[in-house]
């Protein structure tokens, strides 16, 4: 066709995956375009527990395999993205549990060999009654295993690996849905529909990461496969400090069900995850009363705080496109990855499954089977290649806060914080914004809003306060719609100039 657009892969689905597999093909010198239809990681990628992690509990489940391969990728994403992982110490009260301490212990001394740990810490028993670790429990007798892992925010790991994927020649459309495609020989003809109308783009290979709507798509281009997923729903609540401190509490409920409760946002509790079966469709799933109930039962088995339900500041709920083993618990359902190679023409790749911890050796894999369509591609590579802003000096985000305060000193020290520990070495890009001192709301600028619309694709309040950064729990009601008359001014702007 001439005169259209030609891609080496054509990416349909703008979450974890979807940009892990972007970035890791632009970066082997492959014509890359993903289109996502909402917002970058809108979805199951910004709805997930917040952890980069080898998954403890899996081991009951003798996966252990897919622990190996997190914990390996726990530490190589750590130093990749050091501005937005960082190491947390996980504690697990024992009165009360619901598997023996024996048991327990085999398990945290398997989990702390497995993997390879180089940087963190082993496992260590704590007295409650004396660690200071124990403060805000509501039984202090009795000892605690204290484990480490990492804890990410999920949004801002989607949007980096896109921005490292355009950085690298790939094309980012989003808002933009793939509305039909259809094998044509030996290459796919598509037709995208996105903010300035229709498009028609071929690829010689679409790749189906479309999370929970990957069984949807691979029906409307007409393509069978033998495998399929379960939808399992997660939610989450967030509270206002149960206890102070920067661990974790891994909490073991009496339906042997584990609960975390992550220190979160500097002010706040994460709480989570509920595991139920999901059978309707993906799109905007909401907490409902059992989960919360489920929830805040959990807190209050543990912690000496009083939370009730007019406490929770925040919840969100999102679906998991687990590949389905067979499993009638939900909990218990795999959280590994299965991918789906169809070569009956013109090929089409899909992912079943998956976490966020694996993305990126999904998408080595996902390249390793790709091969011999271009064998002309380069090496892996992104193990050791940071992130945008993962380049801190020394590796350290205090040294980049140093300086940055040298850098920047009429800047307020909590602002410099929240910017680097965002953006990373990108905060200087704001910091040297000449809108940085016209504040939309709170420490939010002008100048941090631009670079989020010029530079990490967002459109709506929502994009910036809740995926790009987490400021619609610190803001009052009214930042949403004075940050919206900021947008629309933007966008009158542009247009103008344009």
């Amino acid at each position: 066709m001439a005169g259209t657009p030609t891609f080496d892969l054509l990416i349909v689905g703008g979450g974890i995956n979807g940009a892990g597999i972007a970035r890791d093909a632009a970066g082997r010198g492959l014509k890359v375009l993903l289109v996502e239809k909402d917002d970058l990681a809108a979805h199951t990628s910004s709805a997930s527990t917040k952890l980069i992690h080898g998954g403890l509990r899996y081991l009951e489940q003798l996966e252990f395999r897919l622990v190996r391969e997190s914990l390996v990728e726990r530490e190589r994403l750590w130093s990749i993205a050091p501005h937005i992982i960082r190491p947390l110490d996980f504690v697990m009260p024992q009165p009360g549990a619901t598997r023996p301490a024996s048991l327990v212990r085999l398990g945290l001394f398997l989990y702390d060999h497995l993997g390879g740990r180089k940087r963190l810490p082993p496992t260590r028993t704590l007295d409650l009654a004396t660690d200071a670790r124990g403060d805000g429990l509501k039984n202090r007798t009795g000892k605690a295993f204290a484990y480490a892992d990492c804890s990410v925010d999920d949004s801002r790991l989607v949007v980096l690996n896109a921005l490292d994927a355009a950085e690298r020649g790939a094309r980012i459309a989003t808002r933009t849905e793939l509305v039909h495609a259809e094998r044509a020989s030996d290459e796919w003809q598509a037709t995208l529909l996105g903010p300035q109308g229709e498009e028609r783009v071929t690829a010689r290979v679409l790749v189906n990461a479309t999370g929970p709507w990957v069984t949807d798509l691979l029906r409307r281009i007409h393509v069978e496969s033998r495998r399929s997923i379960r939808l399992v729903k997660g939610s989450h609540i967030v509270l206002p400090r149960l206890y102070a401190g920067e661990h974790a509490f891994l909490i073991q409920n009496p339906d042997r069900r584990v609960v975390f409760a992550i220190p979160f946002e500097r002010d706040f509790t994460l709480v989570g995850t509920t595991d139920s079966f999901w059978n309707a469709e993906p799109g905007s799933p909401q907490i409902d009363d059992a989960e919360v109930v489920y929830l805040l039962d959990a807190v209050a088995r543990t912690f000496a705080a009083t939370v009730v339900r007019e406490d929770i500041v925040w919840a969100y709920s999102g679906i998991r496109p687990l590949f389905d083993d067979g499993s009638s618990n939900a909990a218990r359902v795999t959280r590994d990855y299965s991918l789906d190679f169809d070569t009956q023409g013109a090929p089409v790749l899909s992912i079943f499954g998956g976490k966020l911890t694996t993305y990126r050796r999904l998408a080595e894999q996902v390249l390793y089977r790709l091969n011999s369509i271009f064998p002309a591609a380069g090496s892996p590579w992104t193990a050791a290649a940071p992130l945008p802003g993962g380049d801190l000096p020394h590796g350290e985000l205090s040294a980049l806060l140093g300086e940055l305060r040298t850098e920047f000193p009429g800047v307020a020290l909590t602002l410099l914080d929240r910017l680097a520990r965002t953006y990373g070495t990108r905060a200087r890009q704001i910091l040297s914004a000449r809108e940085i001192g016209m504040v939309v709301a709170g420490d939010l600028t002008y100048g941090e809003v631009r670079y989020l619309v010029e530079h990490e694709w967002a459109e709506t309040a929502e994009d910036i306060l809740f995926r790009r950064t987490k400021l619609g729990l610190h803001l009052p009601p009214t930042a949403t719609a004075e940050l919206e008359e900021a947008l629309e001014a933007m966008h009158r702007g542009s247009t103008h100039a344009a």
